[in-house]
């Protein structure tokens, strides 16, 4: 199974990595070189308004373009896994996995991104905005679903290749998952659900879901999840299958009260 994660708009370059921790190179570089050409032809002005950005933030994000390069070192870039400082990645506590959690991640769990397309957790990332959302005009189409085209859907072809019966479990916003073209992609998607009780039902609260989906891969990766029904052991703050309300396909999760910080 692969266990596909969205990226986070916080980022955290300032705590230090662990020593010794492992490295790769995103798998995409020259179709993120391409889009930083893109974005580089773009003024301050022209960032705020295309990302809906404050000045401060735009003037931000147009240094890191002109700063991004092909070539990522340690003192230009970090794991995805530790720079991504979001809701989800709060759930994820990447910190406190062991490095053989690590490396299981590696191979398990992948995070769509607007510029890098889909980074490993160990893959090395320079700071970066570029939501998928984002009507960016390229030369292939008037936005970044039209850039990346097949190429995301292919990519997790491949990482699953070796699987009997590949499946991947969407823990990323649609937002994101749009970016995967259903029709190339050749594996069963489970889409796991999280709800919260509130003012008398369970609904999606999007603070509580997002991290519930960075609880959902720490579970999976530090139990080493094998099969679609070893999902619904999940039991992480609170959360607890709901057979009821799910189907093969879409698995809910409910709790009562999150827990008390």
């Amino acid at each position: 199974m692969l266990f596909l994660l969205s990226p986070a708009k916080s980022l955290d370059y300032d705590t230090p990595v662990p020593e010794g921790l492992p490295h790769t190179t995103p798998q995409f570089v020259p179709q993120s070189t391409a889009l930083i050409d893109v974005l580089r032809e773009q003024s301050p002005q022209q960032i705020a308004s295309l990302m809906e950005l404050s000045d401060t933030l735009a003037a931000l994000n147009v240094a890191r373009y002109q700063a991004w390069r092909p070539r990522f070192t340690a003192h230009n870039s970090r794991q995805a896994v530790l720079a991504f400082n979001g809701d989800v990645y709060e759930g994820l506590q990447a910190r406190s996995l062991s490095a053989d959690d690590l490396d299981w991640a590696q191979n398990h769990v992948a995070i769509l991104s607007g510029l890098y397309g889909v980074l490993r957790p160990l893959d090395r990332m320079q700071p970066y905005r570029l939501e998928m959302g984002t009507r960016l005009a390229t030369d292939a189409g008037s936005n970044l679903y039209q850039f990346w085209g097949r190429q995301i859907a292919e990519h997790l072809n491949t990482r699953l290749r070796a699987d009997t019966t590949p499946v991947v479990v969407n823990l990323a916003s649609q937002e994101y998952f749009k970016a995967v073209d259903r029709k190339v992609l050749k594996a069963r998607v489970i889409e796991c659900v999280f709800e919260d009780w509130k003012g008398g039902n369970y609904k999606i609260i999007s603070f509580f879901a997002k991290r519930a989906r960075g609880l959902m891969a720490r579970y999976a990766i530090t139990h080493r999840l094998a099969t679609p029904h070893q999902l619904e052991g999940f039991d992480l703050d609170g959360y607890a299958f709901a057979p009821a309300s799910s189907t093969p396909e879409r698995l809910v999760f409910r709790r009562k009260a999150p827990p008390a910080l």
